[in-house]
C-alpha cells in the first residue's frame, strides 16, 4: 500500500502501488470514469488520480484501507443524493467499501452530473 507522502507521476504508477485487489478495482473505477467522459485528460492532482476538463478538476478517485474515494461527489443532488446517501462519505465524498460489489453505474452517473455541472 502506497504511503501517504507518495507521489505518483502518473494513474498507471498510482494504480501499481496497491495490491492485485485494488489495482482491479481501480481500474475499473478508472475505465467507467474514461467511458462517462472520454474527453477528459488524465492527472494526478493531491496525489490521487484525477480527470480533467477545461483545465477545471472533473473527478478524483483514491485507495484508502477498506474503502475506495470518489469526489466530489453530488450527495445534494436530487437525481443522484438518495442513491448516494446509501454509502459513507463526507460532503463531497462517496466511499465504496473493498469487496462490496462496485456501483460502476453510480459512478458513471456522477461524472456525468460533474459534467453538467462543468459547463
Amino acid at each position: 500500500m502506497r504511503s501517504e507522502k507518495f507521489t505518483p507521476a502518473d494513474i498507471d504508477e498510482y494504480i501499481a502501488a496497491f495490491p492485485a485487489e485494488v489495482q482491479r478495482i481501480l481500474k475499473m473505477i478508472r475505465k467507467t470514469i474514461r467511458k462517462a467522459a472520454p474527453e477528459a485528460v488524465e492527472a494526478i492532482s493531491y496525489r490521487i488520480p484525477t480527470f480533467r476538463l477545461g483545465g477545471k478538476n472533473l473527478v478524483h478517485f483514491a485507495a484508502f484501507k477498506s474503502h475506495i474515494s470518489v469526489y466530489p461527489a453530488p450527495r445534494d443532488s436530487e437525481e443522484l443524493g438518495e442513491e448516494i446517501a446509501a454509502y459513507k462519505g463526507g460532503k463531497g465524498t462517496v466511499q465504496f467499501p473493498i469487496g462490496s460489489e462496485l456501483p460502476l453505474d453510480l459512478i458513471g452517473r456522477i461524472v456525468r452530473y460533474r459534467l453538467g455541472a462543468s459547463k
